[in-house]
């Protein structure tokens, strides 16, 4: 489904256009009136539906054999991941004191980290630092599973949501299985976008959800490895094994399931789109800075500053020039503030206050790049003129 004429949508990092093929897949499953846990027909129908939405996914996430999860998103599976695998580790007296977390995580991983920290006695959090591209410094995760002692539960993002810069996930989970580590990899920004795979990147728990690829909100999916024990937060209900109460949202996990099946050829084709958006952009305002060029990004997404000019102006007066971007994380309520993501990486404090993000999708047109690209360095232009005036008198 296509936003609104006259409108340039460039955000699809923090959601996506509802997909036709989610959307026809939802409107399907809604006349599946059953409650999936009732053991008569309707509820049979429903859990049918469940279940091979289960199966879809897990297939797409290259983990046919794991257990997967119903949640109502990326973040809950998240905080599901640490806060079960941490203690269901020590119901089984195999007690995890070392947590590690990149600098540059999501929110949800970074806050709940806190959180365990001063909720559970005798764990540690650590972050770990990133180059200057944004990517994992894998000397330094080397170096703190080697120092410390004690068991340790290394959480990892497969793509970053501000820069799209992708992440050494195998090459860490590697290390991390080195020194008896488990893994977890938030890949929210890389479903139903990219390849993925639980086995090849080697992980114990892969967070998931469906909105960032054209499906619904409100849906997503920790997935587990074979036999990997976990504690439940939502605790009530039997759903999901036992490990998630809660009626299960059946059309959700259907449209999930469609995004799943759907070709990713569509998003690696944005790659040139974005890059001639990117280049045009450069030769325009020469003063631009474009964060984690130098690394893999995802195909769809640019972290670019405007010097002189700060997030929170580029995006208001963009929005009044028919164009939607963002600047850090969708999830801090509508804030626009400093980005941890560009802390992280060394950017002043300064530039990373404006920085923005650009985040196109398959439906994104040559229109709606070139209606940011006027936009943006119209405002480019007045705001140098602004600055050079005083000067010049």
């Amino acid at each position: 489904m296509k936003p609104s004429p006259g409108y340039a949508y460039l955000d699809w990092n923090a959601t996506a256009p509802l997909r036709t093929a989610a959307r026809l897949a939802m409107l399907e499953a809604l006349e599946l009136f059953g409650n999936p846990s009732s053991v008569h027909g309707p509820g049979r129908a429903a859990r049918s539906s469940l279940e091979a939405s289960r199966d879809a996914i897990l297939t797409a996430c290259g983990a046919p054999k794991a257990q997967l999860i119903f949640t109502s998103g990326g973040s809950e599976s998240n905080i599901l991941a640490l806060r079960g695998l941490i203690q269901a580790a020590a119901a089984q007296e195999q007690r995890i004191t070392r947590l590690f977390v990149s600098a540059i995580e999501h929110t949800s991983v970074l806050e709940t980290a806190r959180r365990l920290a001063d909720d559970i006695p005798g764990v540690k959090v650590a972050l770990l630092p990133v180059t200057t591209s944004g990517v994992l410094n894998l000397d330094a995760l080397r170096d703190a599973l080697m120092q410390g002692k004690g068991r340790a539960l290394v959480s990892i993002m497969a793509a970053n949501n501000e820069t799209g810069v992708v992440q050494p996930v195998a090459q860490a989970a590697a290390l991390a299985k080195a020194h008896g580590a488990l893994v977890h990899c938030d890949a929210v920004q890389v479903f139903g976008r990219v390849p993925l795979s639980l086995e090849l990147l080697g992980v114990d728990a892969l967070s998931v959800a469906a909105h960032k690829a054209g499906g619904p909100k409100g849906i997503g999916a920790l997935i587990l490895r074979e036999g990997l024990a976990i504690t439940p937060q939502l605790t009530g209900g039997g759903q999901e094994t036992g490990l998630r109460a809660g009626t299960q949202n059946v059309a959700g996990a259907a449209g999930m399931a469609a995004i799943a099946r759907a070709d990713l050829a569509v998003w690696a084709a944005l790659r040139a789109h974005r890059d001639s958006m990117e280049t045009a952009l450069l030769a325009s305002v020469p003063g631009a800075q474009i964060y984690g060029r130098q690394a893999e990004r995802l195909p769809n997404t640019t972290c670019i500053g405007l010097p002189g000019v700060s997030a929170q102006t580029q995006l208001m007066a963009l929005d009044l020039d028919g164009v939607a971007v963002s600047s850090g994380s969708a999830c801090s309520s509508g804030k626009v503030a400093r980005s941890h993501v560009l802390e992280g990486m060394g950017v002043s404090e300064p530039a990373s206050a404006e920085a923005i993000r650009v985040s196109i999708g398959p439906e994104t047109t040559h229109d709606d790049t070139g209606r940011f690209i006027k936009a943006w360095t119209s405002l480019a232009s007045r705001a140098s003129r602004l600055i050079e005036r005083p000067a010049a008198e």
